[in-house]
C-alpha cells in the first residue's frame, strides 16, 4: 500500500511538472499572481485596519515580488531546464558589460526624461519643490541600493526579463511581446492600489481604479518598450534590466516632494516622458526594439529559449 501511494504521489507531481512545462508562459504568471496576491494580503488588510495597522505588515509589502516573478521563475526554470537553466540566470545577473553609454542613459537618462515629463505637465515651467533638502540628494545613492535589492528591482526583474520576455519575444516579437506584457505587469500590480504606496487605502473613492490604472496601464506599456530595447541592446543583461528598474523607482521618489498636485496624484508626468521616449523608440527601430531571432551574442537565457 505504502509503495502504491509513493507511485501515486510521484505520479501525480509528474503530471503537474508536464503540465506546467506544457504551458510555461501562463504557468509563470498565474504563479507570479498568485503567489504575490496571496503574500500581499496581511498588509492590504493592515492598511485598511482590519488587522493591526503596524509596520510589522510592511514585510508581506516587501516580499511579493519574492514570493511573485522570482519564486515563479525559479521554479519554471526548474522544471523546464533543471538546474542549468537557473544556473544561465546566474550568469545574466553577473553580466555587468554593457558599455558606458547604456550605463549614462539608465543613470542619467532616465531621470532626465521623468523629470521632462514633470517640466511638461507643470506648463513648460520648472517645478515648485517642498522638503527637499540636500540630505535627499545625500542620501539618494543608498536608496538606491535599498531599492537595488530590497524594492522590487531584483526580484521582479529575473521573473519578467529572466523568464518571460525572451519567450514572449520569441513568440510574438519585440513589440507584440512589449504590449501584451505590459499589461499583464500592470495588472500584477493592482492590488497595490488597495494600498498607501500606490495612492489608495481608506479614504480613497474609485477614481483610483478609473483615472489612476488606467494611466499606470499605458505607463507599463512604454516603460516595458523601453525595458525590451534596453535588454536586446545589451545581450539579454539582467543586471542592466534590474539597474533600470531602480533608476526609475529610485527617481519616482522625487514625486512626493512636489508641491503642484496634478504632478502628485496620479503617473501622469513619468507617462508624458516615457510615452514621448517610446514612441520614438519604436519610430527609429521600425518597431523591432533591437530584437533580432537567434542572436548569437544573446545571454544565456535566451540562447536557452532559442535552442529548444
Amino acid at each position: 500500500m505504502l509503495n502504491s501511494l509513493l507511485g501515486a504521489e510521484q505520479t501525480s507531481s509528474s503530471g503537474l511538472k508536464k503540465l506546467l512545462a506544457s504551458r510555461p508562459l501562463i504557468s509563470f504568471f498565474v504563479m507570479s499572481y498568485g503567489f504575490s496576491w496571496i503574500t500581499l494580503i496581511p498588509y492590504i488588510l493592515s492598511q485598511w485596519n482590519i488587522l493591526p495597522n503596524t509596520k510589522a505588515f510592511a514585510v508581506s509589502f516587501a516580499l511579493n515580488s519574492f514570493a511573485g516573478p522570482l519564486l515563479a521563475s525559479y521554479i519554471m526554470h526548474r522544471i523546464i531546464g533543471g538546474k542549468e537553466a537557473w544556473q544561465n540566470v546566474r550568469k545574466g545577473l553577473k553580466q555587468v558589460k554593457a558599455g558606458l553609454k547604456w550605463y549614462l542613459f539608465i543613470l542619467i537618462g532616465i531621470p532626465a526624461v521623468m523629470f521632462l515629463g514633470i517640466i511638461v505637465l507643470n506648463g513648460g515651467t520648472l517645478p515648485d519643490f517642498h522638503g527637499l533638502t540636500s540630505s535627499y540628494f545625500v542620501g539618494y545613492l543608498i536608496q538606491f541600493m535599498l531599492i537595488f535589492f530590497f524594492g522590487g528591482p531584483l526580484s521582479e526583474e529575473i521573473g519578467w526579463r529572466g523568464f518571460a520576455l525572451p519567450r514572449m519575444q520569441s513568440r510574438y516579437g519585440a513589440l507584440k511581446a512589449s504590449l501584451f506584457m505590459g499589461v499583464l505587469w500592470a495588472l500584477w500590480h493592482l492590488p497595490h492600489f488597495l494600498t498607501a504606496p500606490q495612492r489608495g487605502g481608506p479614504g480613497t473613492g474609485l477614481a483610483i481604479f478609473y483615472i489612476n490604472l488606467p494611466i499606470f496601464i499605458v505607463l507599463c506599456i512604454a516603460i516595458l518598450i523601453i525595458f525590451t530595447w534596453v535588454f536586446n541592446h545589451t545581450q539579454g543583461s539582467l543586471f542592466i534590466a534590474i539597474l533600470l528598474h531602480t533608476s526609475i523607482n529610485a527617481f519616482s521618489t522625487l514625486q512626493s516632494n512636489l508641491s503642484v498636485p496634478i504632478l502628485t496624484r496620479t503617473d501622469l508626468p513619468f507617462l508624458i516622458g516615457f510615452g514621448a521616449l517610446a514612441l520614438l523608440i519604436i519610430v527609429f527601430t521600425r518597431g523591432s526594439l533591437g530584437y533580432i531571432q537567434n542572436n548569437p551574442n544573446m545571454a544565456p537565457v535566451e540562447n536557452e529559449i532559442i535552442s529548444r
